[in-house]
């Protein structure tokens, strides 16, 4: 075999086992990537059902005091002493 023939066949070689090696870590890095993601999803999802939750609880107590307490809309009164009678 010429030396240029096995110049030729050493740099093909390298060429295709650092392609392969390339293509391997590229994969393990949008493995990664995309395992990252499915962790955030998952703690967006437990933040959100936490918020509901508290708001679940908010409209709980909201309501057990509306029960005990009698809210009227001042605005409307104050409105309706400041308009001139016809």
């Amino acid at each position: 075999m010429s030396r240029a023939s096995k110049l030729t066949l050493a740099g093909t070689s390298l060429f295709a086992v650092g392609t392969v090696i390339m293509v391997h870590f590229q994969q393990k890095m949008e493995k990664e990537a995309m395992h990252q993601g499915v962790v955030r999803d998952m703690e967006q999802q437990r933040i959100k059902k936490e918020r509901q939750l508290d708001f679940e609880m908010q409209k709980a107590l909201e309501e057990e005091y509306k029960k005990g307490q009698t809210v009227r809309d001042s605005t409307t009164e104050t409105e309706a002493k400041q308009l001139p009678h016809r």
